[in-house]
């Protein structure tokens, strides 16, 4: 999947994602996403590339580093608890979508239970 696509695809889940927004703290060259105040996305072209960066559990980010190529530590972010899906390679749109979530419950889980938009523990399951 190249560059754009991704981005496309990720920008695509937040519209689905309660308390998300684009803001551009860093300038018009860094797309921003977060929640309640919390950066969970950001996406660029500064490299050359565009690409997204997001949070993911340290050993969920090792094991995705090892199974795809074009998944690297966090570009510009603490490489352990970030991740940054590049283009090419074996992504498909709903590994985007599912490291987005996960991404977005990253940081909701550690919100104020008072400042939540959403159950973390429950947010995307379907009843039994």
């Amino acid at each position: 999947m190249d560059g754009t696509t991704i981005r496309k695809h990720a920008a695509a889940r937040i519209e689905e994602l309660p308390g998300a927004y684009l803001d551009h703290p860093f300038g018009p060259d860094w797309d921003v996403f977060k929640v309640r105040g919390k950066v969970f996305m950001l996406q660029t072209g500064t490299t050359g590339d565009p690409i997204v960066i997001l949070k993911a559990r340290p050993a969920d980010g090792a094991v995705l580093r090892d199974a795809y190529p074009e998944i690297t530590p966090g570009y510009h972010m603490n490489k352990r608890h970030w991740i940054t899906l590049n283009p090419g390679g074996e992504i498909d749109r709903q590994l985007v979508e599912d490291l987005v979530t996960e991404s977005y419950l990253l940081v909701v889980e550690k919100l104020p239970r008072d400042r939540r938009p959403v159950d973390p523990e429950v947010f995307g399951q379907t009843g039994p």
